[in-house]
């Protein structure tokens, strides 16, 4: 699959391009010399400049950098006004380069026999550092510029310190003693190579003698006898091989081989890694000719032509799992980058992929053709190349999904030897692996301290990895890209060839073919061995179109017509099942799965068989000749180095949300049924092997379920790109193109768990009383019911965890920041920031020495390990340590012996003790993090035996694991309360400011008593709900203490104290409780305190002494109280109180507006009166004057329509017209408190959440009088008329309460407001003559003038 991964249009040729390692870099000039820096990912420009002439910028800035620094101006030119001239190379030069570029040289020497012995020890030198930055290195005739990427700060070497000669190319050495510093070789006019260090900016080294012209190229390797040399090339043709190796002389060197290798010169050179063999040097030259030496003997290999008529300018050598043939590139001016099949030296070239179909056609338009003038191919991910074009920059991706073709067998419990088996050019062979002595530790065990020591201080490392190669004799009828799979039980191995397509089924044991045949598509069954597979017709193959073919309309034609072919025969394909059974036979389970007509286009084994079909998939014209070229990955047949666009960088959203589209279906192995609704098609499907969890992946993350006991969305990790992953328990191993990460997984605890379980249990229940009935009658119903009698243990719930950890990747480790003082660079300087390096490397050092001679690892996780290069299998955890194979079929391990990663491996693989243990060997501030990961795991009793967790978390891991006696012990240690909570301390605040300093510990004390009430009043709760009382006595009495600590505890904590307080049968301390609360003002608190004692005489005094008057008349008139009278006068004269100390500012305008309103009115001086106020519960006498005249009406008679009410009489307590009779007896089940808390807090509840009578009655209030009518007299009421102000009531129709914080009133047209000085509330206020459309609401402070009637409900 060939996907436009980036491009970028460019005015000008492309001339020189490269790619950094393991940032998304990419560096190119072009034919006018200006250089351009570009994040290819992110699709930004970094930085530019013009390398050939004077950069204006950094002109300027270096100017300014010495006027800052105090410098006086330069009589010389500056370096950065001295033209670069023509850009002979660009490159990039950090730590990162430099490591891999040692990496590379190292793998590749290491593949020869010879070199076993040798290439371990030649690596151990440490190689120069770039402390940090990174350099952008541009190599000019007339001088190089060395740009700091990070401050952006460069330094010239003009060609007058190299000898005054012309640069022509560069390279830089990858092994030099460290205090030399980083080394780079020019190459010059003169043939004469020189080292330049850039640690003091001059010439360390000459090599001479080799060349007779130019020097045009230059490549740094190592050969399999560990010896690091440079090759060579110069315009007279030669290749001349010199020693790189050397200490501090400055001899000039000889070569040590000259050899004759092009006519008219040499453009290029570039090293191939050979599996088991010595690595081989590739060149190119101006005679149109390949040319492959060995770098062991420097024989020559092979000469081809790859493209005739036309010389190459690029080479690259390439190692793809998708084309396992090919292991060339090369690019000549076309618009083709050719691949060279050079194992099996046929001297085949053939065009890889045509650029013009991933170019934009409105970009292609205005230039006649598209052609190459430079590429690279990615040193770290072999599926990315660049090119540099005419029309611009283009970074392409070639397949990054395929791996190699190796599968991992399963081991024999107790072996430390491994084995995988892989294909090889028809060959099937087996490597076995293992790791060389006891270098890691083994799941659970223990290690000692010099091992953990080794692993933790070289996590950069790979473990020393022991493996053999091994042929097997059975031949493999195919050399063309194959897929690898193992079935369940490791007996059976399936090798398919989507290209041909044929698949074969081999018997491990004895390696015989057991089954084969045409199939484009293979999966097994995770739990049998059974497999399906995709049968069709042999599609039609499609011919390589040679350069100088037909037109282009003629090849979008018969690419037209072959895909209506392929299609065809994709609508004929059928999914079969098949079964292995253990004499090798093959049975067929069934021939077709699924009744859909779609065509098929993946298969996805697993515990269930996944199949993905194709629902839509529209073509662009410019990619009609590639689609079918992209069909072998997905199950059809092309020629097997072809790749094909899927998708150019321009329809990245249409591509995601076509593959969003559902198309993928589940079946049950079983009955071959469809489970479930159709999905969208993962790239890849991963089932753990005892069928617990699945992951499927897609672009962009991984979408991570739980199967047991039912299917259930955990969620998904934003890990982009997998590749491909591996179960291991709770653990899911991914590997990425740059990456290794490891994700835990725990499904938690979720309701629908304890269902699904619960309905299980039933369905056994059942069938065991079915059963039981069968065989012993209906009297065995007796001994089958006796089982649901058993006590159900509550299970708590636990939300799903997933964590992600990175293992390895491209990144080198983070070192200390850069320094800034490039261009004064010294070599004392750096001999000072070496050291400065070395104490902080060891300060990063992965390992400390704890009391006891015990390794502790002070960081949580360890630094990153170095990814191995190319796509890789994951062939899972064995050994304690985990196993990858990359493409040239090289096993290595990745370390997990640090102590956060293995204790998190222990506890997933369910060993939670281990875990434990392990855990003494990292950082006791690391520990809250891993207890939270063993409790997100399910096991909060262990964590609990980490030493070094924090108090707050092993409190709550005490709650979890239902340790009581902990989580108090832990609230004592965090409160400081051990010593209170044995008397009641009855202090004020004032009273603790003034205490002596022998009881200062009390205020300590009750402070933490306070700030931990909330968990303290939990652990009561806990400890009643299990029986456990003298826990929860020892609670009570701290936050009892606290309580009698006044203006302590507010609010809730005050209810949720009296509440268990009453619940332990405390009353003394409840008592004292509602006392202090009383004390402190908290009015409604005390009355909750008085209820649970059921004292009501206590309630009605909390209520009175903190002013909440209001509550305390409801209360008493609704119980009948006789304390009625005194509580309604004390509220009447509270308010009236409020209001007459209230003055009402009114200026002229404000009083004729008044008089608008009530024109009785007749100065400012009577606007400012107040009348008395006079609230009466219904059935009340007004309390000035005589009775009010009794209508004697017996129907309700509205308001507005009585007139007989004078003006500035005192005013009634009015009921609305579903009111009850004043003389009514009174309902027994309210006279008395509730007995209980729920009933208590059930009344208060229902008062407080009673719709008001406004909503219920939308007729206007009814004057109590008007409603008894002449009946009724002053006498028969049961209140006594009392002189003052009365009280505000609420009576219900059936059962009176009260309400402790608001007071409803019902409004009417014309009434007003004013503000209940306890409650905040608004009473409604009426006027005894009411105006119809008038109504003003007033509040506390500006009260109307005249109030002479109230209605309230």
């Amino acid at each position: 699959m060939l996907r436009l991964r980036a491009f970028r249009p460019t005015n000008d040729k492309i001339v020189k391009i490269q790619l950094h390692p393991t940032h998304p870099w990419l560096v190119t000039a072009d034919a006018s010399d200006h250089v351009s820096l570009w994040n290819w990912e992110h699709r930004q420009v970094i930085y530019e400049l013009k390398a050939g002439g004077v950069d204006e910028r950094r002109l300027v800035g270096a100017k300014l950098e010495k006027l800052a620094e105090g410098e006086s101006e330069s009589k010389g030119k500056p370096t950065e006004a001295i033209r670069g001239g023509s850009v002979k190379q660009v490159a990039f030069y950090d730590d990162d380069v430099r490591y891999w570029q040692l990496w590379l040289n190292r793998s590749a020497a290491s593949e020869a026999p010879s070199s076993v012995s040798n290439t371990t020890s030649t690596f151990n030198l440490p190689a120069p550092s770039t402390k940090g930055r990174h350099f952008l290195v541009i190599c000019c005739e007339n001088k190089a510029i060395f740009l700091d990427l990070v401050t952006m700060r460069g330094r010239d070497v003009l060609k007058q310190d190299l000898d005054n000669r012309s640069l022509l190319c560069m390279e830089f050495l990858c092994r030099s003693v460290s205090s030399d510093g980083p080394l780079v070789a020019f190459g010059g006019s003169d043939g004469v190579i020189r080292v330049l260090s850039m640690l003091s900016w001059k010439v360390g080294r000459r090599y001479t003698g080799g060349h007779k012209g130019a020097v045009s190229c230059l490549k740094s390797f190592v050969a399999s006898s560990g010896e690091a040399l440079l090759v060579s090339g110069g315009v007279d043709g030669l290749l001349v091989l010199w020693n790189a190796e050397y200490g501090q002389d400055s001899r000039e060197l000889v070569p040590k081989m000259i050899l004759k290798a092009h006519d008219g010169g040499v453009v290029a050179a570039d090293l191939a890694r050979v599996s088991g063999a010595a690595p081989q040097l590739i060149t190119i030259g101006v005679d149109k000719t390949l040319a492959i030496w060995d770098t062991s003997s420097f024989k020559e290999l092979r000469r081809l032509k790859p493209v005739s008529k036309l010389a190459c300018h690029s080479v690259a050598a390439w190692c793809h799992p998708r084309a396992p043939n090919l292991d060339i590139l090369v690019c000549v001016k076309d618009s083709y980058i050719w691949a060279v099949e050079h194992p099996t030296y046929s001297a085949l070239t053939r065009p890889l992929c045509e650029l013009s179909s991933l170019v934009p056609p409105e970009i292609l338009a205005s230039h006649k053709k598209l052609r190459v003038y430079s590429m690279v191919a990615h040193p770290l991910q072999p599926h990315l190349v660049a090119t540099g074009t005419n029309v611009g920059i283009l970074v392409c991706g070639f397949d990054a999904k395929s791996l190699p073709p190796v599968a991992p067998l399963p081991s024999t419990p107790g072996s430390r030897e491994h084995t995988a088996v892989y294909v090889v050019e028809r060959e099937l062979k087996l490597l076995q692996f293992q790791l060389s002595g006891a270098t890691n530790p083994v799941l659970g065990s223990s290690s000692s301290l010099s091992d953990l020591e080794r692993v933790s201080r070289g996590t950069t490392e790979q473990l020393d990895v022991k493996q053999i190669k091994k042929h097997i004799s059975t031949p493999v009828p195919h050399d063309s890209h194959s897929v690898l799979s193992v079935s369940s039980s490791g007996k059976f191995l399936a090798i398919l060839w989507p290209d041909i397509p044929y698949f074969s089924v081999y018997k491990v044991s004895d390696w015989s073919i057991v089954d084969s045949g045409s199939a484009r598509l293979l999966a097994w069954d995770t739990c049998r061995d059974r497999f399906a597979l995709l049968e069709s017709v042999l599609p039609p193959r499609i011919p390589v179109i040679p350069k100088s073919g037909s037109s282009r309309k003629a090849r979008e034609a018969a690419a037209a017509q072959a895909a209506a072919a392929t299609a065809s025969a994709a609508s004929t394909a059928s999914v079969q099942v098949r079964i292995l059974l253990d004499d090798g036979t093959s049975n067929i389970l069934m021939r077709s799965v699924g009744s859909r007509s779609e065509p098929v286009i993946g298969l996805h084994g697993g515990a269930l068989l996944g199949v993905a079909y194709r629902t839509s998939w529209r073509i662009s014209p410019a990619t009609a000749i590639s689609t079918i070229q992209s069909m072998p990955l997905t199950g059809f047949g092309a020629t097997p180095s072809s790749f094909g666009v899927m998708n150019d960088g321009y329809s990245s959203q249409q591509s995601s949300s076509e593959a969003s589209s559902p198309n993928f279906q589940l079946y049950s192995w079983e009955t071959f049924e469809p489970i479930g609704v159709l999905l969208p098609q993962p790239e890849w499907t991963a089932w753990d092997q005892t069928v617990e969890y699945c992951a499927f992946a897609y672009q962009q993350y991984i979408v991570i379920s739980s199967l047991r006991p039912q299917f259930r969305y955990l969620g998904d990790v934003a890990i982009p790109n997998a590749t491909g992953g591996v179960w291991h328990r709770r653990q899911l191993f991914v590997a990425t193109p740059t990456t290794v990460e490891c994700v835990f997984v725990d499904a938690g605890i979720a309701p629908i768990d304890l269902e699904t379980k619960r309905k299980k249990e039933e369905i056994q229940m059942r069938e065991a009383q079915a059963r039981a009935v069968a065989e012993h009658g209906e009297l065995a119903l007796i001994t089958v019911e006796s089982q649901q009698t058993l006590p159900v243990e509550k299970t708590a719930l636990r939300p799903p965890l997933l964590q992600v950890v990175r293992l390895a990747s491209f990144r080198h480790a983070p070192s200390i920041p850069p320094f800034l003082s490039l261009p004064k660079h010294s070599k004392a300087d750096s001999k000072e920031s070496s050291l400065s390096k070395e104490i902080e490397e060891r300060k990063s050092h992965q390992v400390a020495i704890g009391g006891g001679g015990v390794s502790v690892a002070v960081t949580r996780f360890p630094i990153e390990q170095k990814r191995p290069v190319g796509p890789l299998v994951v062939a899972g955890v064995r050994d304690g340590v985990l196993w990858l194979i990359d493409r040239y079929m090289v096993a290595h391990a990745i370390s997990l012996s640090h102590p956060g990663i293995r204790c998190r491996c222990l506890a997933a693989y369910g060993d939670p003790v281990s875990a434990v243990k392990w855990a003494t060997r990292l950082g006791r501030e690391h520990h809250d993090d891993l207890a939270q990961f063993l409790l997100g795991m399910g096991y909060a009793t262990e964590a609990l035996h980490l030493p070094g967790i924090s108090k707050r978390l092993e409190f709550d891991l005490a709650m979890q694991s239902k340790d009581l006696n902990r989580a108090l012990q832990c609230l004592l240690t965090m409160s400081n309360s051990r010593d209170i909570g044995q008397e009641a301390l009855g202090l004020n605040l004032s009273d603790i400011m003034n205490l002596s300093s022998k009881k200062e510990n009390i205020v300590d004390a009750v402070q933490g008593v306070v700030k931990f009430a909330t968990e303290f009043l939990e652990l009561i709760d806990a400890a009643d709900a299990t029986g456990q009382t003298d826990v929860a006595r020892e609670a009570l009495k701290r936050v009892a203490a606290a309580g009698s600590v006044k203006g302590a505890l507010h609010g809730h904590e005050l209810r949720g104290l009296a509440l268990r307080l009453a619940n332990h049968g405390e009353m003394t301390r409840l008592g004292n409780l509602v006392n202090n609360l009383i004390s402190v003002g908290s009015g409604s608190e005390a009355a909750f305190a008085a209820a649970l004692l059921g004292d009501n005489i206590l309630m009605e005094k909390a209520w009175q002494e903190t002013g909440m008057l209001a509550e305390a008349v409801l209360h008493a008139h609704a119980h009948g109280r006789p304390s009625l009278r005194s509580l309604v006068q004390a509220w009447n004269k509270s308010l009236q109180k409020e209001m007459e100390h209230t003055p009402v500012k009114m200026d002229a305008a404000a009083a004729f507006l008044a008089s608008l309103d009530e024109s009785k009115i007749t100065s400012l001086q009577d606007a400012a009166k107040k009348p008395a106020i006079e609230i009466l519960p219904p059935g009340m006498a007004t309390l000035y004057g005589p009775n009010p005249v009794q209508l004697g009406a017996k129907k309700p008679v509205l308001p507005l329509q009585s007139s007989q009410q004078q003006e500035n009489k005192p005013s009634l307590i009015e009921g609305s017209a579903t009111t009850q009779s004043a003389n009514a007896p009174p309902n027994p089940n309210s006279t008395l408190l509730p007995s209980t808390e729920s009933d208590f807090q059930k009344n208060l509840v229902e008062s407080e959440s009673r719709p008001s009578v406004d909503g219920l009655n939308p007729e206007p209030p009814v004057p109590y009088s008007e409603l008894n009518g002449a009946s009724h007299s002053k006498s028969d009421s049961p209140y006594p008329a009392v002189p003052g102000p009365t009280e505000e009531v609420v009576e219900n129709q059936e059962e009176p309460t009260y309400s402790s914080n608001t007071l409803e009133t019902t409004p009417s047209p014309t009434s007003e407001s004013v503000t209940s000085p306890a409650t905040g509330d608004s009473i409604n206020l009426l006027p005894a003559d009411p105006l119809p459309q008038q109504s003003t609401t007033i509040q506390a402070p500006s009260v109307r003038p005249e109030i002479p009637k109230i209605f309230f409900t």
